[in-house]
C-alpha cells in the first residue's frame, strides 16, 4: 500500500549535481568544464541577450509601428444590462469608486461610460463621465437620476523653488 512515507523518487530521476572546480581527478577539475582560455572561460564572459555577434540584431532590424500614448485615459464602460444585474439596495449611487469597491470593476481607470445596451427595470442614482442618450433615456423611464461629472484634468504639478502650480491640459 503507497504510504506519505515510502514514497520515493523512480530511479533514474535524481542526478547529482556536478561539483565544478573541485580538483582533476573529479573530471571537472581545474577549468570547470569551461575549456582554456577565451571569453565563455573568463567571469562574467557571455554575451547579452539578443547580441548576434556585431551582425545587426533582429529587434534592430523590424520595423517599429505605433507609440503608447502618455496621456492616455482609461475609461470604464458598463452598459445598462449590467446596472440590471446590481441590486439597487447596495449601490446607493453608481460611481466610479462604488463600482471599484464592489469588485464590479476591476483595474484603474480615470473615467465612467455608460452605454445603452440592454434594459432596466431598477432604480439608480448614476454619476458618470459619460452617458449616452440611450442609457440616460432608459435610466430617467425607471426612475432614476443621471448626473454628468467634469471629466477629470491632469492634476496640477508644483513648480521648483517658484510656489507656483503649472496647470497642464487636458
Amino acid at each position: 500500500m503507497l504510504k506519505l512515507n515510502t514514497i520515493k523518487a523512480q530511479p533514474g530521476a535524481n542526478h547529482k549535481r556536478k561539483r565544478l572546480g573541485r580538483g582533476s581527478g573529479s573530471g571537472h577539475g581545474p577549468t570547470a568544464g569551461k575549456g582554456d582560455k577565451g571569453q565563455l572561460a573568463r567571469s562574467g564572459g557571455s554575451v547579452r541577450p539578443g547580441f548576434e555577434g556585431g551582425q545587426m540584431p533582429l529587434y534592430r532590424r523590424v520595423p517599429k509601428r505605433g507609440f503608447t500614448s502618455i496621456t492616455k485615459r482609461a475609461i470604464a464602460v458598463l452598459n445598462i444590462c449590467d446596472l440590471e444585474v446590481l441590486d439597487p439596495k447596495s449601490f446607493s449611487e453608481i460611481t466610479l469608486e462604488t463600482l471599484g469597491q464592489a469588485s464590479v470593476i476591476k483595474g484603474r481607470y480615470d473615467r465612467l461610460a455608460i452605454l445603452g445596451t440592454g434594459e432596466l427595470t431598477k432604480v439608480f442614482h448614476v454619476k458618470a463621465h459619460k452617458v449616452t442618450p440611450s442609457a440616460q433615456d432608459k435610466i430617467t423611464k425607471a426612475g432614476g437620476h443621471v448626473e454628468l461629472l467634469p471629466i477629470p484634468s491632469k492634476a496640477t504639478k508644483k513648480v521648483k523653488g517658484k510656489g507656483k502650480a503649472k496647470a497642464a491640459v487636458n
